[in-house]
């Protein structure tokens, strides 16, 4: 029982990870810039550094 358990809990995560993924816009845009976005999953505005002030030179 905890071993189906473990299984089925284990590929459902890797099942929403790979979702999440593909749901991403910049997936397929080749002149997307690396970094963090500005807003959160929930769309609230990030705290801490922006792509632009060079977190990611």
């Amino acid at each position: 029982m905890i071993d189906m358990f473990s299984l089925a809990l284990s590929h459902a995560l890797m099942l929403l990870a790979a979702w999440r993924l593909m749901a991403r816009p910049d997936l397929d845009d080749d002149d997307a810039v690396g970094g963090l976005p500005d807003t959160d999953m929930l769309g609230r505005p990030r705290e801490g550094p922006k792509a632009e002030d060079g977190a990611n030179a």
